[in-house]
């Protein structure tokens, strides 16, 4: 059943919603998806976008020129009671638009075109001077920020970058990155991407920037609600599971950090979208119960409405209930399997990664072969497609590619379902 409180929809799913009475202890999945309801106002929120450009050396030529057509592409699509700022980094960083309304799209559209390629690559630069401007713009608005670049972070620092996009959280600010081409550092976007609620995207050639710009744009028209927590709260008796007990499995796989205070758990999912669900998968531990029926666990989310201009609105607490049976016979719910099935594909090519770092081809083959396994399970044989080919690779003594290594974590974060 869906509760729809305020702006909020917010549903509650179990693996199996029976357990067997015999039994001392039982585990399961709870689904949690939480998304914005449609108002009909939802353009009327203005969007606060910073660009945040890569033009260093190897920049240079088409890959440049394609970013910077994407870019005044995007601009046309922002109305003049948008705000807009735009740094360009190389070892340096230096703000080329100011945080401003986009009342003079011609005059920013130029100032885009004026950037030359030069220079090494300093990311963590870029993001302070981006954050700093997109600040200046958070209130009462949607602020995103798009973060694109080709290279490592030669001239800066990781941890860097990922205190940075810590900060930005806490600042309601959500960034996306892109890595353009191939010889970016996977690891640092993803986890900038994750600390910062945002999406992680790959351009491996350069004609696939208008399209990259474009859905991360559709996805911020998207939002309705801001600044959003999940809390969780549990029964006595009932605990998280001790390895990485809460993920986000939609709209792409998250690790998330949980805080835990008195009254229980919480974890942070940024942005809200209308009617695409963030879906977050809580496993539990549940002792021993008498028969009947009881709640295990509350859910409830915490939110900014940037449109009524309100702060910490508050949904409703909506409890997670068992039924405990003497004749226990599994009941599966198909569609929580379905999350399980992409959590686990995400794990274990994260694993099969682990394995080809310490050397291990053989085991990262296998893990590979397993995901691949993993993704046919979920229909999604375009990932099934790209992993078994990788581990294909492995097993004839190739090296992947930088290009296979980015398609891999690629395919791992998300379900492409194939017609």
């Amino acid at each position: 059943m869906i509760q729809r409180v305020m702006d909020v929809a917010l549903r509650v799913q179990l693996s199996d919603r029976a357990i067997d009475a015999t039994r001392t202890e039982s585990q399961r999945q709870v689904a949690l998806s939480v998304s914005a309801l449609p108002t009909g106002r939802q353009r009327s929120i203005p969007l606060n976008l910073c660009l945040i450009l890569d033009h260093s050396g190897s920049m240079g030529g088409k890959a440049l020129q394609t970013v910077k057509q994407a870019a005044q592409q995007l601009v046309d699509q922002l109305a003049p009671t948008d705000y807009l700022s735009v740094i360009a980094f190389d070892h340096r960083a230096k703000v080329l638009v100011p945080n401003q309304p986009v009342t003079n799209p011609a005059g920013i559209k130029a100032l885009i075109d004026s950037l030359q390629a030069d220079g090494g690559t300093a990311i963590d630069e870029g993001l302070r001077l981006g954050i700093e401007e997109l600040a200046k713009g958070k209130y009462d608005a949607i602020s995103q920020a798009l973060l694109l670049t080709d290279g490592e972070n030669e001239h800066g620092d990781n941890n860097r970058c990922l205190k940075l996009a810590e900060v930005a959280a806490t600042y309601n600010l959500t960034i996306s990155t892109l890595g353009f081409g191939d010889y970016w550092n996977q690891d640092i976007l993803e986890r900038i991407a994750d600390a910062a609620g945002g999406s992680l995207a790959y351009i491996q050639h350069p004609e696939s920037a208008v399209e990259q710009f474009n859905r991360l744009f559709r996805r911020m028209q998207s939002v309705g609600l801001t600044n959003a927590y999940l809390h969780v709260s549990l029964a006595s008796g009932v605990r998280l599971a001790e390895l990485k007990p809460i993920a986000q499995v939609m709209p792409e796989v998250v690790e998330l950090p949980v805080q835990q205070d008195p009254k229980g758990y919480t974890v942070r999912l940024g942005d809200l979208m209308i009617d695409v669900p963030r879906l977050v998968m809580v496993n539990v531990y549940i002792s021993q119960l008498p028969l009947g029926e009881y709640p295990i666990a509350w859910a409830q989310v915490t939110y900014d409405d940037p449109i009524s201009k309100q702060t910490g609105l508050l949904s409703e607490r909506v409890p997670v209930v068992v039924d405990v049976v003497q004749s226990y016979q599994p009941d599966l719910d198909p569609e929580v399997q379905t999350h399980i099935l992409a959590l686990a594909k995400y794990r274990q090519t994260q694993l099969a990664e682990t394995k080809l770092r310490e050397g291990d081809r053989q085991a990262a083959a296998t893990m590979l072969q397993t995901a691949a396994k993993t993704a046919l399970q979920l229909g999604d044989k375009s990932a099934a497609t790209v992993l078994q080919a990788n581990a294909t690779r492995l097993q004839a003594g190739e090296d992947l590619s930088e290009s296979d290594r980015k398609k891999t974590r690629l395919v791992s974060k998300t379900v492409l379902q194939d017609n």
